[in-house]
């Protein structure tokens, strides 16, 4: 997915002086203006209902999406607040300077994320945030794939500007941070944790720090945790992605008090309509572009799994023809031996 940070894309004229108390109200403000209006009526059903429940403050924005995150986090106003969630799931002080763009990946295709981001840390290295509706998506493969594809960029760059001064110690960490907001089969056998790092060990405990590290973020998990969970900045910006309702969002006020200025700046889009709406059409829009690539991957692994099982079954079935024809060989020579004496 293309990253876009023009926020003037989001900006529309449309904003309401007070936000509406009841669906009605809402839908009657809607009204006055066609263009909301004919947007608002393009959306299904479920994304209409959801996008009146934050008009009335009945939920919040589902930050889990690209263009609601990338408000919130926009790395251009709140530089701090993407190196504070970065940080937090780390467990390392992270300083962002500066945005990459995903173009240039050296990947085909894309991996059907429904926020991307990239970024460069101070000391040189990579970090990449993803947000995953469908965890099966976001394969083993394709997650050990992409870190190696922020390796190599890094690499390329960095060999580039360096030049004949180049050696490998000039290549720093990349880090892959993938929040997977549906639980996955691999999250279901380890339910005690939300948060998993990983990099790569040697079983004889051979000390090599390579540069690929992951952390992956189970948010289903993380709302279903049974045990006490720390009240660290982890938790806090884990609960800001989490949150649906207000009744939430008091909640974790309650407990992180500067969180406040991050929901207050989400419930005063309550009367700027126009800019939500066009958060939702976008979201909406990748929805539909990668769940029909998505469509297209399943039903090609579909393909190739029937031709695997057909290839299997003609090599069994020969198999146990060159079986049956040795047996048939081996008694005929039989046969011969008997008649012959």
């Amino acid at each position: 997915m293309t990253v876009n940070y023009d926020l003037q894309d989001y900006q529309k004229p449309t904003e309401w002086s007070a936000p509406p108390g009841t669906e009605a109200e809402a839908v009657q403000l809607l009204r006055k203006s066609p263009e909301l209006f004919t947007g608002y009526q393009a959306m299904n059903r479920h994304w209409r209902q959801r996008f009146l429940d934050f008009l009335t403050g009945k939920k919040s924005l589902p930050l889990t999406y690209d263009p609601f995150f990338k408000r919130i986090f926009h790395p251009d106003i709140h530089q701090d607040r993407l190196e504070s969630l970065i940080s937090s799931q780390l467990g390392v002080e992270v300083k962002i300077v500066g945005i990459l763009p995903n173009e240039d990946s050296m990947l085909s295709g894309e991996s059907f994320v429904v926020m991307d981001l990239l970024v460069q840390i101070s000391g040189g290295g990579l970090c990449a945030v993803e947000i995953q509706k469908q965890p099966y998506a976001f394969s083993e493969e394709r997650l050990s794939c992409y870190s190696a594809d922020l390796l190599m960029r890094q690499y390329t760059r960095v060999k580039g500007e360096r030049g004949k001064d180049f050696t490998y110690r000039d290549i720093k960490k990349v880090y892959v941070i993938v929040i997977y907001e549906k639980n996955s089969k691999a999250f279901s056998d380890c339910l005690e944790h939300y948060v998993h790092y990983g990099k790569t060990i040697f079983d004889t405990g051979l000390d090599m720090d390579l540069l690929q590290e992951y952390c992956l973020v189970s948010l289903d998990v993380f709302r279903n945790f049974p045990y006490h969970k720390p009240q660290n900045r982890q938790t806090a910006w884990l609960s800001l992605l989490a949150t649906e309702t207000l009744a939430d969002a008091d909640a974790w006020i309650q407990i992180y008090p500067w969180l406040e200025e991050i929901y207050q700046e989400i419930a005063m889009l309550r009367t700027k309509p126009g800019e939500v709406l066009g958060m939702y059409s976008e979201m909406i829009r990748t929805l539909d572009h990668n769940t029909l690539k998505l469509i297209v991957e399943e039903l090609q692994q579909k393909v190739e799994q029937v031709q695997a099982e057909k290839e299997a079954a003609l090599e069994a079935e020969r198999t146990e023809k060159e079986k049956t024809l040795a047996e048939l060989a081996e008694l005929k020579k039989r046969l011969a031996e008997v008649e012959g004496k």
